[in-house]
């Protein structure tokens, strides 16, 4: 039997973006909505928690900060990719929202003086992370979550899989997911939604990202005929741990930190004269990159080649204060302690630019359905993000979100209905789920597309190994349809969810082969050694992926130029 559960707005994710959205839908909606907001694992446990180094604001004007120079260095750090109008937006947001969340007891760290302390981050040109130590997304998922509970008409509801969404004729029904714990099919029947599910980071195998960031979100977008935007735009961040891939914030080179070759030099200097090793990350990433490729990195395990992280120029005090947790990370992950050595890095999957192509209010085109969050694209970070602009991203476009969604909620007469062919349609889907089809092991492609990512549209790309990437990923997209499901029981079953994830991350790869093949130039994260330079005459637009027919169709949309023309990225 499915479960039907009724609701006014359904908040599909619980990290920043669907913890803010909820909010500000409670707060708006003033006790007349019914909301539930759907974890995928715990409402506390969300990847976002993984936030390390600051969330970006303009605070201090009087110092010498400004919003239009947020703004350049927000454009500028994007490669001219991003959308002019939604960073100006975005950039006079961010400090209201970030003193919103010290009022509701976020605990930001302070300078001698009592006001709220920031960071240096890389390409930004006035330290304007604003932190927690190094925990900043721990603290900020704990405050919103302590604040969401001030609303009791917001169900929560952990370890629920979304498999798949009900529209019909471009309008929001519901969706459809299975509840973990028990194997329940449910279908939360709603008016509206807003999508907040994360990334695609696990698309690759040395990543920072958690095993529940496996695009799902996206993927049910793609099959929805939803439009996907800039998808080959994934951020490499130049310090994931070796062979972990755990992150190792910006804000340790922010707060003094340096890169070293396997020669002892400071290398950065070359790369980036004035930014050396805050430049932005896809050029610190590609000078890393080009260090190992030319003999002057570290050998290491399984190919990991790496270059070291020199915590020293810090200081013991003050990587005991400000560095504590990537201390202990260091210390248990590698048993090396950053007071006494370096730690070993390379760039590692990080972050995904692209993502459902929304309105600057993140409204989707179908009715009563939004998106927030790292899986949106409102081109705020265009081919590169600066670092510290995603948390506040997730927090500014939460809260614009949940609001817009409340309003249109009250405002709106609409009656939905469940209809039997839904059930049917949610019953069917996770009995072919069960089905066996053959032989194939969903863990083995799964290994094997880590691999090609890792391999082909990484750091460095070219038409030759996209071609064979493309290929390959075609290749397992077919197994991926011949799989069986070993475990057949109910209660979590972990290998049903895992082959449910792997089919979603293998139908983002193509799309996310597809885009960097087409786009012959390099920009921001996405770097072609074929094609070197940026191409602003033909390239200085958006790439669109939808679905039709069973097949990807590329186009392209133009870029929103307020005020700042393309010039150099020189750092």
């Amino acid at each position: 039997m499915v479960e039907i559960l009724d609701y006014d707005l359904l908040v599909i994710g619980s990290g920043l973006a669907g913890l803010r959205a909820a909010i500000e839908a409670a707060r708006v909606g003033n006790g007349k909505l019914r909301i539930a907001i759907l974890a995928k694992n715990q409402l506390m446990r969300a990847h976002s928690i993984s936030a390390e180094g600051g969330s970006a604001a303009v605070l201090y004007t009087d110092e010498g900060d400004s919003f239009d120079l947020h703004a350049y260095d927000t454009i500028k750090g994007s490669d001219y990719l991003s959308d002019q109008d939604v960073v100006e937006f975005f950039v006079r947001q961010c400090p209201l929202d970030i003193l919103e969340l010290e009022h509701w007891g976020l605990p930001w760290a302070r300078r001698d003086d009592g006001r709220v302390a920031q960071r240096p981050f890389g390409g930004h040109s006035y330290p304007r992370a604003t932190f927690a130590s190094d925990r900043t997304g721990f603290y900020e998922v704990h405050t919103l979550y302590d604040t969401l509970l001030k609303y009791d008409n917001v169900d929560k509801f952990n370890e629920q899989f979304i498999f798949d969404l009900i529209i019909k004729k471009d309008r929001f029904f519901g969706a459809m997911a299975i509840d973990m714990p028990t194997g329940q099919i449910r279908i939360f029947k709603a008016r509206a939604a807003i999508l907040a599910t994360g990334g695609l980071g696990r698309l690759y195998g040395f990543t920072t990202y958690s095993h529940l960031v496996t695009g799902d979100g996206l993927a049910i977008a793609l099959r929805r005929g939803l439009r996907l935007k800039d998808l080959e735009f994934v951020q490499f961040h130049p310090t994931g741990l070796v062979p972990s891939g755990i992150l190792i914030t910006e804000g340790v080179r922010g707060d003094g930190g340096i890169l070293k070759n396997s020669k002892g030099e400071r290398f950065m200097e070359r790369y980036a004269p004035t930014k050396k090793d805050l430049a932005p990350r896809d050029i610190v990433s590609r000078s890393m990159m080009t260090e190992i490729l030319e003999g002057r990195g570290f050998k290491g395990p399984n190919g990991l080649d790496f270059i070291l992280l020199d915590f020293s120029p810090i200081g013991a005090e003050k990587i005991k204060e400000k560095l504590s947790q990537v201390r202990e990370i260091g210390i248990h992950y590698v048993g090396i302690d950053p007071l006494d050595s370096p730690l070993p890095v390379r760039p590692a999957a990080h972050y995904t630019m692209g993502g459902i192509d929304v309105t600057k209010t993140g409204f989707t085109g179908i009715t009563g359905l939004w998106a927030a969050g790292e899986v949106s694209c409102l081109s705020v970070h265009g081919a590169n993000r600066l670092g510290a602009n995603s948390t506040s991203e997730c927090v500014v476009f939460g809260k614009v979100t949940g609001g817009e969604a409340a309003r249109w909620l009250l405002t709106s007469d609409t009656s939905h209905s469940i209809e039997d062919s839904d059930v049917k349609d949610a019953e069917n889907f996770i009995a072919d789920a069960y089905r066996d089809k053959g032989d194939n092991d969903p863990y083995e492609i799964k290994r094997e597309l880590w691999a090609t990512m890792d391999r082909y549209a990484y750091v460095f790309r070219d038409e030759k190994g996209l071609t064979e990437g493309l290929k390959i990923v075609r290749q397992l997209i077919e197994r991926s349809k011949l799989t069986s499901v070993s475990e057949k029981g109910n209660v979590y079953n972990q290998n049903l969810i895992s082959t449910l994830e792997m089919r979603n991350l293998v139908e983002l790869a193509e799309v996310v082969m597809m885009g960097a093949l087409e786009r012959k130039e390099s920009r921001g994260s996405h770097f072609r050694t074929d094609y070197p330079k940026r191409d602003d005459e033909n390239y200085l637009k958006h790439t669109i992926a939808r679905k039709v027919a069973g097949k990807i169709e590329i186009s392209y949309v133009p870029v929103t130029v307020t005020k700042w023309k393309p010039e150099p990225r020189v750092y």
